[in-house]
């Protein structure tokens, strides 16, 4: 039985769904502004991981993931680009799609845009405004925190003790809000956001970030749904503001059953910064020789919700793995069985809040059982969940130094020159490659 930990409660749930059988799921997903870097990837990837579990245990499952493609860092650059909005959230939605194809995270059945889902928020903004929970300002239309009792339910912070704007996505501004905390529903139309603005019946102007989610969310799973994911950093303001409005907006409780969210991705210690010079993305991983999977496997040995710490050595760990992981695979034979006790002890792990660490351990003991039957598709059902494509053959690329000597190492065999054969063995194996013969003839392999 799934255990999940639970933000809301701070403690670890049996998980059920609120209709028997169905899970609806929303991932808060990009900003497509920019490429995405290494610390996004690990979010989507866990959203990923636990979507797929739910389906092994037989949930017809109901994924949204967002696509913010209106908010102020996407009108910004769009402008120093000299692009429209749509023209330049374009090129990093498709960047975002292959990034996502790339590692091997199963699409979501809706991918909503914001600025697709307009008439939705203002809709969510109306019912408000008769609610007497939000206002309009000089600069746009207000979310009041302190009508909404129950702000800080998820995040545990106390209304008293938010510091001046730290409930919005900017600091403290000169313009009339009732509370410096209250968080913006609606902007206003400012010069600065140039052709970027909708003529609505509460004002002509564009939606806060927050909104959006809760608009999207109700739209395609409804006021209540089973799980929303996310990054922690995401907990306070934006997933306590999605709570306030959309709780607000339809008097229903909770609007999610449960939270869930994983933790930050370090490099060298460090929290990921341009101005460090430690903020990767995909690209920078394949430029050093490292696969979307080696990244993937990186991720699959932490648990998501302890911090993990990027370093070149650790993915080069994680490579080596995945590489010798993948070896030993490839010499089991298919007896055509299924494993039954190694799929329990599999289960037992994921079921206790996703533990793939220890689900991943399961699997080496799996591989390394010489005893052990029903290797093949006991294997096969637990990389439905790791998604590594573990029964994938690897393309290598052998070097061409590489392949001179397995020419010339054929000839020697031709030629019955079998200590000339031996050496060149042996050269090939300090390049780090080895060469097997096998009746359909030679087989050469990158060894670790």
């Amino acid at each position: 039985m799934l255990k999940l930990y639970n933000t809301l409660g701070r403690k670890k749930e049996v998980f059920k769904p609120i209709k028997k059988g169905e899970v609806g799921m929303y991932v808060c997903g990009p900003t497509i502004y920019n490429y995405v870097h290494i610390g996004n990837l690990r979010a989507y990837i866990f959203a990923d991981i636990l979507r797929r579990y739910l389906k092994f245990n037989g949930f017809n499952v109901k994924e949204v993931m967002n696509l913010t493609d209106v908010d102020d860092k996407t009108i910004r650059d769009s402008q120093k680009a000299k692009k429209s909005l749509k023209e330049f959230t374009k090129i990093y939605e498709k960047a975002f799609l292959d990034d996502i194809k790339a590692i091997n995270i199963e699409t979501p059945e809706i991918m909503p845009k914001a600025t697709e889902h307009i008439k939705e928020m203002v809709d969510m903004v109306k019912k408000l405004l008769d609610k007497g929970i939000a206002y309009k300002a000089d600069d746009g239309i207000y979310f009041s925190i302190k009508k909404f009792k129950d702000y800080g339910k998820l995040s545990k912070i106390k209304v008293k003790e938010l510091k001046e704007g730290a409930s919005d996505r900017v600091a403290k501004d000169e313009y009339d809000k009732e509370s410096v905390n209250d968080f913006a529903l609606w902007k206003f139309y400012d010069k600065n956001d140039g052709d970027v603005f909708w003529d609505t019946d509460i004002g002509k102007g564009r939606p806060g970030w927050h909104i959006e989610c809760s608009a999207m969310s109700s739209k395609y799973l409804g006021e209540r749904f089973d799980i929303h994911t996310g990054g922690v950093d995401l907990i306070f303001p934006h997933h306590e503001n999605e709570i306030a409005q959309s709780e607000a907006s339809s008097n229903k409780k909770p609007f999610v059953k449960y939270w869930v969210h994983n933790e930050w991705v370090l490099v060298d210690g460090k929290k990921m910064s341009k101005s460090l010079g430690n903020f990767y993305e995909l690209k920078d991983i394949a430029k050093k020789g490292y696969s979307a999977m080696d990244l993937r496997y990186f991720y699959l040995t932490k648990h998501y919700r302890q911090q993990i710490n990027f370093t070149w050595e650790s993915i080069e760990a994680s490579k080596n793995s995945l590489h010798r992981l993948k070896n030993i695979i490839a010499e089991i034979k298919d007896d055509k069985e299924l494993n039954k006790d190694y799929i329990k002890e599999f289960e037992k792990a994921m079921d206790d809040d996703l533990n793939v660490p220890e689900a991943l351990q399961v699997l080496w003991k799996l591989v390394r059982d010489e005893t052990a039957k029903g290797k093949i598709n006991t294997i096969k059902e637990m990389d439905k969940i790791f998604g590594l494509k573990l029964l994938e053959k690897e393309k290598i690329k052998i070097p061409a130094e590489v392949s001179k000597l397995v020419k010339e190492r054929e000839q020697a065999r031709k030629d019955k020159n079998f200590k000339k054969s031996d050496e060149l063995r042996e050269k090939i194996k300090k390049i780090g490659y080895q060469v097997e013969d096998t009746p359909e003839g030679e087989v050469v392999k990158k060894v670790i």
